[in-house]
């Protein structure tokens, strides 16, 4: 039987951690320019003494919180809209993972896809550079595929499969008012990407379990589609991940066989235990 983990979030590290992980001799990666910390000083003046007092601000109509909390609503509403009816999507995408302790970017490419069912919904991401792999969501299982090794690692998320679902499938056709139940969600304005608007969404953990494994996560949602164009996960360490995606498509059909290994008659298959 595959391993099943307790905690869907161990889960998903230890998916990332397959993912990230390539032979040296064949990953590339781009180094960190190193940027110089400087300190800026601030000099203080002592002003002349003056008979007119500081005037004060003027005072605002409407509190900017109560302003971001309008439209933080006001996005999440569109997005409940665009979810309900949500069929598939796909896009290209660019995986950048940003290691803290040796200040270096491991860089992967593909393409990635997510069809909703009538209980689920399955993903599916195709990596092309710099090593082929591929990374499949489907009736409850994590399965990843190394074709340069022709070795298939399989993971069963058991009781914690909505969990694992809603975190695989973050950012691309869920409700917006559902990330309200597993994180402290802040607006943080619009944004355009890829010639697309967006609006940013800065997601704290709730779980004090959570956080301790991702800190913060922060979403550039295009409301209209209800999908990510951009994503960033950071860890306490002071790794990162950064999704950007492009060519988005949604509501086309996706071939069944995407949802398929393709693998060798040899092929060898791991549950870790």
């Amino acid at each position: 039987m595959p391993k099943t983990f307790k905690s869907p979030w161990i889960l998903m590290m230890v998916v990332f951690a397959l993912l990230i992980s390539s032979d040296a001799q064949t990953t590339t990666k781009k180094k960190k320019r190193n940027v110089k910390s400087s300190t800026t000083t601030t000099a203080t003046a002592t002003s002349a003494a003056t008979d007119k007092p500081n005037s004060p601000a003027p005072a605002s109509a409407t509190p900017p919180g109560a302003a971001n909390n309008d439209k933080l609503e006001a996005a999440l509403t569109q997005m409940d809209k665009s979810a309900a009816g949500f069929r598939s999507a796909e896009a290209d995408f660019v995986w950048d993972q940003f290691q803290a302790i040796v200040q270096e970017h491991d860089i992967q490419k593909g393409k990635v896809f997510f069809v909703r069912h009538e209980k689920d919904t399955h993903m599916a991401a195709q990596i092309t550079e710099p090593d082929k792999k591929q990374v499949i969501f489907t009736d409850g299982k994590i399965r990843f595929y190394q074709p340069k090794i022709d070795q298939v690692t399989e993971y069963e998320a058991g009781a914690n499969k909505e969990e694992v679902e809603s975190f695989m499938v973050l950012g691309f056709g869920g409700r917006g008012h559902d990330l309200l139940k597993s994180f402290d969600v802040t607006y943080g304005g619009e944004e355009t990407i890829d010639g697309a608007k967006t609006v940013k969404l800065e997601l704290t953990p709730k779980a004090e379990k959570v956080k301790k494994m991702f800190s913060r996560f922060i979403l550039w949602i295009d409301p209209a589609l209800d999908v990510s164009r951009k994503q960033q996960a950071f860890e306490p360490s002071g790794d990162y991940r950064t999704a950007t995606y492009s060519n988005i498509k949604r509501d086309e059909k996706v071939p069944e066989d995407t949802f398929k290994l393709k693998t060798t008659s040899k092929t060898k298959v791991v549950r870790p235990q």
